[in-house]
């Protein structure tokens, strides 16, 4: 796909609009399958309070003020979330720790888990087992035994098409659907994506396997920092096999009774009995870029998933700097810093009421005394080098950031 092109440090312009003018095709069929337990009709009275005790909270929560626009009135999700993808605050959230099945949205964290393993480039030739164990109904995008396809195809089936094959093959190509579900969940737990347990790579509805809008917002922070994942994401239509596939976000792709939301650039749809419909989408406008998860639906009318999403970004954008958050999104392990152990403390161990720096051996005194304090600004450096990356890791959008469409 093209790559995108630079208008400015916050954001890029992906040069894919002409594909509106293409023809339509008939989106694919999702997951359907009978569900083996139903979900429960309202949130936990506990849930987790990752990234602030009011996300722990049933119900909405939001801090209005004069000059905070009111949260729309229609919404029926059980459970949805908007943040400054940039700061990582949360504006507004209703039942962010909700486990819930999180259909095809899960894909989210199978492509920031499984894509940067593979060059765009690599070939697949599919054997059967590469599809084997997919769960009735999936939605597909035409994976064919004995074709071989390229690595970059696979994954435009998997964003475009949400296809359970491309999944499959690409899960198999990773070591297995096992390997790729343990790989999964040992990123979901570096996220911090503690509502998480991954079952089945694909987002098929299987018993045990939850997600909330809160970690569905994490997995679409941190893949959207990848380019490829950008990429794939905004893609409205491409060629695949001897045809053509279209993007099934109806907020990037438009419908009958949905609109090319504005700014709109991603990230990933889901529909299932078990899940209903879930989505995450990523918006800029004005140089501020949103993060939207909601899932769920109780109002079952054509596309509301996509409906309440537009009306949550829309308040968004006019509540963004003006609201104050009611949480945050948690950077990954990796990104936090540790606490800087002073000179004075280098050569206290950690029982000893010190920072728990190691004393240098040798440094106990005399003209070596010099090498404990050296040792101890060098770890400072290093974590000040730790909070730099955490930084970078969470600075939004990243100066090579795409931006769909910013302008009808």
């Amino acid at each position: 796909m093209p790559a995108p092109k630079k208008t400015g440090r916050r954001s890029l312009l992906v040069t894919s609009a002409t594909l509106l003018s293409l023809s339509v095709t008939a989106p694919a069929a999702l997951a359907a399958p009978t569900p083996r337990t139903s979900p429960t009709a309202t949130p936990p009275a506990r849930m987790s309070t990752v990234g602030g005790a009011r996300l722990g909270q049933p119900g909405t929560q939001v801090n209005l003020a004069p000059g905070v626009p009111v949260l729309p009135k229609d919404l029926t999700a059980r459970s949805w979330i908007v943040t400054d993808a940039e700061s990582g605050d949360v504006l507004a959230a209703h039942n962010a720790h909700w486990r819930l099945p999180p259909a095809s949205t899960l894909k989210m964290l199978f492509a920031d888990t499984v894509l940067p393993r593979f060059p765009s480039g690599t070939t697949h030739k599919v054997v059967p087992s590469d599809l084997a164990g997919m769960g009735d109904g999936s939605s597909v995008v035409g994976i064919k035994e004995g074709s071989t396809y390229s690595v970059h195809d696979l994954w435009l089936g998997v964003f475009l098409r949400s296809g359970n094959d491309a999944v499959h093959v690409l899960a198999s190509m990773n070591g297995g659907v096992e390997q790729t579900v343990r790989d999964m969940q040992d990123h979901a737990d570096e996220l911090q994506a503690l509502d998480t347990h991954v079952v089945t790579p694909d987002g098929y509805d299987e018993a045990g396997q939850v997600s909330s809008a809160y970690d569905l917002t994490l997995f679409a922070r941190s893949g959207l920092q990848k380019k490829d994942f950008r990429d794939y994401c905004s893609t409205v239509q491409a060629k695949f096999g001897s045809g053509e596939i279209r993007n099934t976000n109806r907020l990037l792709a438009g419908d009958s009774d949905v609109p090319v939301y504005q700014g709109i650039a991603g990230v990933k749809n889901g529909n299932t009995t078990h899940a209903g419909a879930t989505f995450t989408g990523v918006a800029e406008r004005g140089g501020r870029v949103l993060l939207v998860t909601v899932m769920n639906p109780e109002k079952h009318e054509h596309n509301e998933v996509y409906k309440e999403t537009a009306k949550l970004f829309d308040w968004g954008f006019q509540a963004a700097g003006k609201v104050q958050p009611v949480g945050e999104l948690v950077p990954p392990k990796s990104a936090e810093p540790s606490p800087a152990p002073s000179a004075s403390g280098a050569g206290k161990t950690a029982g000893s009421g010190g920072t728990g720096a190691r004393p240098v051996a040798g440094a106990s005194g005399g003209s070596h005394s010099g090498i404990g304090i050296a040792a101890a600004i060098a770890g400072g450096v290093l974590v000040l080098l730790a909070g730099a990356a955490f930084l970078v890791n969470r600075r939004w959008p990243l100066p090579d950031l795409m931006r769909r469409r910013n302008r009808p």
